[in-house]
C-alpha cells in the first residue's frame, strides 16, 4: 500500500493553500510593517490631530478637537482652488496619456531598439525634479538662444508662454511623462499581439481591433499611469512656482503657505487631510475598476 502523500500539516506549513501560493511565517512582514508605521502612519495621525486644532498666537496650537478648520474650506476662494488644482490633474494626465500611450504603444510593438528608447524615456529621471523645470524656465524664455536663430523670438513672445497656465502644463506634460509611458509600456509588452492579428485577419478594422482588443487588456496599465500622475499633480507645488511664476494658486501652493508663511499649521493640514482622503476614495474606484476587470474582463 502506498503511503499518502504529505498533507499542507505535515510538510510544516511549506504547502501551498489552494492557489493562494507558498505559505511564509506572518513576521517576515514586520520589518515592513513597522516602517509603514512608523514613517507613513505615525505622521498620518500628527497631521490628523493637527487638523483638529486651533492656531494660538504665530506659532502656538490648541487642540481643541474642533472642525473649524475644515468648515474654513467651505469658503468659495478654497473650493475655486480646489477646482483649479482638480482641471490641473485632469489635464495633466490627460495630457501624458495622450502623448505617452503613442510612445508607449511604439516601443512595445515597433520599435527595435526597445532598451535605448525606454532609458531615453528614463533619463530625466537622472537629474533633479527642480532643475528639469528650472530648465524649461530658460527654454520658454523669449531670449533663449534657439529662438533668436531660428527668428522665432517675436512669435514666442505673441504665445506669451512664460509664466502663465499653459508654461504650467508644458511642464508638467514634461516631468510626468515617464510615470505614464512606464506602467503602459509594461501593460503593451505582456500583451498576445497574435489576438490582434487575428482580429484583423476575421475582417476587424485596426481601430476597432485596437478599441476591442487592445485597449480592454491594457486598461490595468493605462489605470496605473493615470494614478500615478493624477496623484502628485493634486499637490503639485514646485511647477506652479517656477513655470507659473507663484501667480496662479493651487493646493500645494495653499498647503505651502499655510504652513510656512501664515504659520496655520491646523488649517494647512486640514486642507491636506482633504486632499489625501481625495486620493483616498480614487486609490478604491481604481482596485474596484482592476478587480472588475480582473474579474470579468
Amino acid at each position: 500500500m502506498e503511503a499518502a502523500p504529505p498533507t499542507d500539516e505535515r510538510r510544516g506549513g511549506e504547502g501551498r493553500a489552494g492557489a493562494g501560493g507558498p505559505r511564509y511565517p506572518g513576521w517576515l512582514a514586520l520589518p515592513a510593517t513597522g516602517w509603514y508605521a512608523l514613517f507613513f502612519l505615525g505622521p498620518l495621525a500628527i497631521m490628523v490631530a493637527y487638523s483638529f486644532a486651533a492656531a494660538s498666537g504665530y506659532t502656538d496650537f490648541a487642540f481643541d478637537w474642533n472642525l473649524d478648520n475644515y468648515r474654513r474650506l467651505w469658503d468659495p476662494l478654497y473650493g475655486e482652488i480646489f477646482l483649479r488644482t482638480l482641471k490641473l490633474s485632469m489635464i495633466g494626465t490627460a495630457l501624458t496619456l495622450l502623448i505617452g500611450f503613442p510612445l508607449a504603444y511604439y516601443i512595445a510593438r515597433y520599435a527595435k531598439h526597445k532598451t535605448l528608447l525606454l532609458l531615453l524615456v528614463i533619463v530625466p529621471f537622472w537629474t533633479s525634479f527642480l532643475i528639469r523645470t528650472y530648465a524649461w524656465l530658460i527654454m520658454l524664455d523669449p531670449d533663449f538662444p534657439v529662438f533668436r536663430a531660428l527668428g522665432l523670438r517675436g512669435t514666442v513672445e505673441d504665445l506669451e508662454l512664460l509664466y502663465t497656465e499653459k508654461a504650467i502644463y508644458i511642464g508638467v506634460a514634461y516631468n510626468y511623462l515617464p510615470l505614464m509611458v512606464l506602467p503602459v509600456y509594461a501593460a503593451l509588452e505582456r500583451m498576445d499581439w497574435s489576438l490582434v492579428d487575428a482580429a484583423l485577419d476575421l475582417g476587424d478594422s485596426p481601430f476597432r481591433a485596437f478599441r476591442r482588443i487592445t485597449l480592454p487588456l491594457v486598461l490595468p496599465g493605462v489605470l496605473a499611469g493615470c494614478l500615478l500622475v493624477f496623484i502628485p499633480l493634486t499637490g503639485e507645488y514646485v511647477i506652479p512656482v517656477v513655470l507659473g511664476g507663484d501667480k496662479i494658486f493651487f493646493t500645494g501652493n495653499l498647503i505651502a503657505q499655510q504652513f510656512g508663511e501664515a504659520r496655520d499649521w491646523p488649517f494647512g493640514a486640514a486642507v491636506s487631510m482633504v486632499v489625501i482622503g481625495s486620493m483616498t476614495v480614487a486609490l478604491v474606484f481604481y482596485a474596484r475598476l482592476l478587480g472588475r476587470q480582473e474579474r470579468y474582463g
